[in-house]
């Protein structure tokens, strides 16, 4: 039986039979409908029923990749997303997609665990695993069972799984004096470097949004830098946004070394724009793997111990509100959109906190 509803300015179409339900959504109520009674013969034939048995999770996951590239949002070669779908594949390649079930979910979270990986690791595997049964069994307009929703609670009670730990890591200042001193000390190494940290500590951008800033990105007469396609919970590209430059790094920032771009690629890019920019336009113009190896050898080298670059980013969060800084201006140095995200790249200092208390205290009275 087909039920048709309205959902805003679409119509959604709904057919249960047999057991089974498959539902789409369409601009106009006669696509609805006439899909419906498509959909309604095809499980009378038993046509449904036979695809469905017989789709597996290798399937899915191809269609899946196939699906993102011709929608110009490819899984990048060698990213953390293309090895899970890789290692997702591998273990179901041959699994019945309708079939799959919390035991056979929960072997593969077993497995993980035995070879090292930790609960959040894991976590990301199902997580990804939802993402394609779900995205893709309704492109394919295939009822399939929530699987890994329905195996959580058991994952989760097995301690299969588990959420990220809050990380509190905050360089002291003597930790960061000895970084900078190791430079100092190896001025062989990556000559931009200090300035890139610095800029770091006080804008706390990601690295791969340093690596991405551009010259044409400068706002020079308001010191503002802008990130191109930003981190968003939900929009992946587009979101670009000013930030502000603070502290002295829109000075850092300009007396970088400057190159030009040779002619012939500039005439290259303004008549193909998907050319991408030549290395000269970046303002940074080492490589975002070379930055973290040098940060890892300088704290290796003077002795400091789990720290890594990404929390530069932290520290400039937290030094912003112990400053005095309000979440919205906050907000709009690092880029959340969410207090709740932005709540766990702060870590306040509790002896920075009461003496800002102190000072309140004293000029009150």
């Amino acid at each position: 039986m087909a039920s048709i509803l309205p959902v805003g300015s679409r119509w959604r179409a709904q057919v249960r039979k047999r057991g089974q339900s498959i539902a789409k959504t369409f601009r106009t109520k006669g696509a609805a409908q006439a899909w419906a009674r498509e959909k309604e013969v095809e499980i009378e034939k038993g046509i449904h029923a036979v695809e469905l048995a017989t789709v597996t999770v290798g399937t899915l996951i191809r269609k899946y990749r196939e699906a993102r590239a011709e929608s110009g949002r490819p899984v990048k070669p060698k990213s953390n997303e293309d090895y899970i779908l890789q290692r997702l594949q591998d273990e179901f390649e041959s699994d019945f997609a309708a079939q799959l079930t919390t035991q056979r979910i929960v072997q593969f979270a077993q497995k993980r665990r035995k070879s090292g990986a930790g609960g959040f690791t894991i976590d990301m595997d199902i997580s990804k695993l939802g993402t394609v049964m779900r995205h893709t069994g309704s492109l394919l307009d295939l009822a399939l069972p929530d699987a890994t929703g329905i195996a959580r609670p058991t994952l989760h009670h097995l301690n299969l799984i588990e959420a990220g730990k809050r990380r509190e890591r905050r360089p002291t200042p003597e930790e960061i004096g000895k970084i900078f001193a190791w430079f100092a000390e190896h001025p062989e190494r990556e000559q931009a470097m200090p300035d890139l940290l610095r800029v770091a500590m006080q804008c706390a951008f990601r690295r791969g949004e340093l690596f991405n800033l551009q010259w044409d990105d400068i706002d020079a007469e308001n010191h503002l830098a802008l990130v191109r396609d930003r981190k968003h919970p939900r929009q992946k590209m587009g979101n670009n946004e000013w930030v502000p430059l603070i502290g002295d790094s829109f000075e850092v920032i300009m007396r970088q070394a400057r190159y030009p771009v040779p002619e012939a690629y500039a005439e290259k890019r303004k008549a193909d724009p998907t050319v991408p920019p030549h290395k000269n336009e970046f303002i940074f113009r080492f490589d975002k793997g070379t930055a973290s190896k040098y940060f890892k050898r300088a704290c290796d080298d003077k002795g400091i111990v789990d720290l890594h670059l990404h929390d530069l980013r932290h520290e400039a969060t937290s030094a912003l509100f112990e400053a005095g800084w309000q979440i919205p201006e906050v907000a709009a140095v690092t880029g959340h959109k969410d207090w709740r995200n932005l709540k766990r790249y702060t870590n306040l200092d509790p002896a920075q906190v009461a003496r800002k208390g102190r000072l309140k205290l004293v000029n009150a009275a």
